[in-house]
C-alpha cells in the first residue's frame, strides 16, 4: 500500500538544508495528539527552526514543492488547529528553539519576545520589572506566546485588560510565500495601512506563522482583594458584578461563576481543593480586585460585600487574607477542567454570549437539555464578567460518556442553537481549529465569512498554511 503522508527525500533534504542540519526529524506520538484526544495527526516530520530567517526558509521550499505547513506551539490547543488529520504529505512546523527576549522596555511597557516562549516565562520577565503581562491561563506553564496570539487567547483577566489581540502591540510572522512581515516597533498610535498584525492575531496559523510578537505590559498591583462568594443564582452573580463595578471600576480584574456541579466534580474525582466556605450554595461566583497604591481596597472590599449581603446577591463570602488563601481559591477554579477531564464529558462547549443574557441563555439550555435527556449532567463555569461559559454536558453519575453518544449531536444541535439566538458566538477563546469549522459556516454572518474566504486565497492562494483549520480544505 503506498503511504500517502511520506514526504519525498529530495524535499525533505531542502527543507533539511533550510532549516539547519539538526533542525528536522521525525514526529513523536504525542506531537500528533492534542490534549482531548479528539483528533490524531499525520505529520511524520517536525521541523525546528532557532530563528525567523529559517522559518523564512523552510516557508519557501514548502511554497515551492506544495507542502502543507501545520504549525505547533505549546500543542495546548482544544480545538484540533495543531493536527493535520488528513492522510496526506504535510510538516509540522515548531516554535520550541524559538524562545528569546529581544527586548523590554520599562519605559514604554512591552517586551518583544519569540513565538516560543511560554507564557509563563513571558510572565516572569515581566514580572522582574515590577510589571504584569496580565493574560492568565491554566496552561500557561506549557503554550507558547504564538500560540494564545495565534488562536486570541483569553484567560480570567480579560474582563479588565482584554484577550491577547488587546495585549499585543505588533508581530512579526512569515507568510505564505516566505515572505516576512515585521511589526515591531510597538507603538501605540501607527496607522500606516491596514491593522495587518491584528489579522494575524487569532488567525490560527492560516494566514501566517507568528514568530515574534510585542506585548503589552501593565503596572503590577500592589494590593489584592480576592474573594470567593456563594450566590442564588447567576441572575444575582450580575447584579453583584454590577455593584463591585460601580464601587471598584477598572480594579475589577477577574469575576468567575462556578457551578454547584463543579464543586462535586472535584469531591468525585478526588482532585485536591479546599473549599473555604461552610455553607454549600448552587452557584459561587470568585471575584479579585487589585490596585496600586490602595491601602484602603480591603476595607472597601469588606463594606462591598456587607452591602451586597443585605440587598441578597451574596449568601456567604470570605474574603482571602494572605496569598495562600488567594493561591487555593484560584487553584480550586482552575483545578475544574482537570476534574471534568476526569469525569468525562458527552459534549464541552466554548461559547460567549451578552451579559447581560447569560443568566437566560443558562436557564433555557438547561432545560432544553434536560428535555433532551433528563440523565444529562452540566456543569456551567466560566468568565461571567466577559460573557464567555464554559457550558459542559456530562453522564449522569455511574455511567459514560460513551453511553449518550446517541445524544452528541443532538445536544450540540441545542447549544449551538441557542447560542444564536442569544446573539452569541459559537468559540469564545478556543479558536475554530479543525473542530468548529462546521459551526462557522452556519453561524457566520454570511458578509463576514467572505472576507475571511477572501483573505485566505489571497495570502494563502496554494492553501498550505494549516490547511483544514478555520476554513474546511
Amino acid at each position: 500500500m503506498t503511504d500517502t503522508t511520506a514526504i519525498p527525500a529530495q524535499t525533505l533534504q531542502a527543507i533539511r538544508d533550510a532549516a539547519g542540519g539538526d533542525s528536522l526529524r521525525e514526529t513523536a506520538s504525542h506531537e500528533l495528539r492534542e490534549p482531548r484526544n479528539l483528533f490524531q495527526g499525520h505529520s511524520r516530520w517536525l521541523c525546528l527552526p532557532r530563528d525567523t530567517e529559517a522559518v523564512s526558509r523552510v516557508v519557501r521550499v514548502c511554497a515551492e514543492h506544495r507542502l502543507p505547513i501545520v504549525p505547533h506551539g505549546g500543542g495546548t490547543g482544544l480545538v484540533g488547529g495543531q493536527t493535520d488529520t488528513t492522510e496526506r504529505p504535510s510538516l509540522l512546523l515548531s516554535t520550541a528553539r524559538m524562545r528569546a527576549l529581544r527586548d523590554l522596555s520599562p519605559a514604554d511597557s512591552m517586551m518583544v519576545c519569540e513565538a516560543g516562549m511560554t507564557l509563563s516565562d513571558a510572565q516572569s520577565h515581566a514580572a522582574e520589572h515590577n510589571l504584569l503581562y496580565p493574560l492568565s491561563l491554566a496552561s500557561e506553564g506549557s503554550c507558547t506566546v504564538g500560540g494564545t496570539l495565534a488562536t486570541n487567547a483569553g484567560g480570567i483577566n480579560v474582563l479588565r485588560y482584554g484577550n491577547a489581540r488587546a495585549l499585543c502591540l505588533g508581530v512579526e510572522a512569515v507568510l505564505a510565500d516566505g515572505q516576512i512581515v515585521r511589526d515591531l516597533s510597538g507603538l501605540k498610535k501607527d496607522n500606516r495601512g491596514y491593522a495587518v498584525s491584528s489579522l494575524l492575531v487569532g488567525s490560527e496559523g492560516t494566514l501566517g506563522i507568528i514568530t515574534a510578537a510585542c506585548l503589552r505590559l501593565h503596572p503590577t498591583p500592589d494590593s489584592r482583594s480576592t474573594v470567593l462568594a456563594a450566590v442564588p443564582s447567576p441572575t444575582h452573580a450580575l447584579r453583584f458584578l454590577h455593584r463591585l463595578q460601580t464601587r471598584f471600576g477598572e480594579r475589577v480584574s477577574a469575576f468567575e461563576l462556578i457551578a454547584r456541579q463543579g464543586i462535586d466534580f472535584l469531591e468525585d474525582t478526588g482532585v485536591a481543593h479546599r473549599m473555604p466556605l461552610d455553607h454549600p450554595g448552587p452557584w459561587y461566583v470568585l471575584c479579585e480586585m487589585a490596585a496600586n497604591a490602595s491601602p484602603q481596597l480591603p476595607t472597601d472590599t469588606e463594606a462591598t460585600l456587607a452591602n451586597a449581603f443585605e440587598a441578597g446577591e451574596i449568601e456567604d463570602a470570605v474574603l482571602a487574607q494572605n496569598e495562600s488563601q488567594r493561591e487555593a481559591m484560584w487553584h480550586m477554579r482552575e483545578s475544574i477542567p482537570e476534574a471534568n477531564r476526569l469525569t468525562g464529558s458527552v459534549a464541552s462547549f466554548d461559547i460567549s454570549v451578552p451579559i447581560s443574557r447569560v443568566p437566560d441563555f443558562i436557564d433555557t439550555g438547561t432545560k432544553a437539555l434536560q428535555a433532551l435527556n433528563p440523565q444529562l449532567r452540566i456543569n456551567c463555569f466560566g468568565h461571567l464578567g466577559d460573557g464567555n461559559l464554559h457550558f459542559n454536558v456530562f453522564p449522569s453519575r455511574g455511567k459514560r460518556a460513551a453511553d449518550f453518544a446517541s445524544d452528541v449531536n443532538a445536544v450540540k444541535d441545542t447549544v449551538f442553537g441557542l447560542v444564536d439566538a442569544h446573539d452569541g458566538s459559537f468559540s469564545a477563546e478556543h479558536g475554530v481549529g479543525r473542530q468548529k469549522t462546521k459551526q462557522l459556516a452556519e453561524f457566520t454572518d454570511p458578509g463576514k465569512l467572505q472576507v475571511i474566504r477572501t483573505l485566505k486565497r489571497a495570502l494563502d492562494p496554494d492553501n498550505l498554511l494549516n490547511p483544514g483549520a478555520v476554513l474546511p480544505d
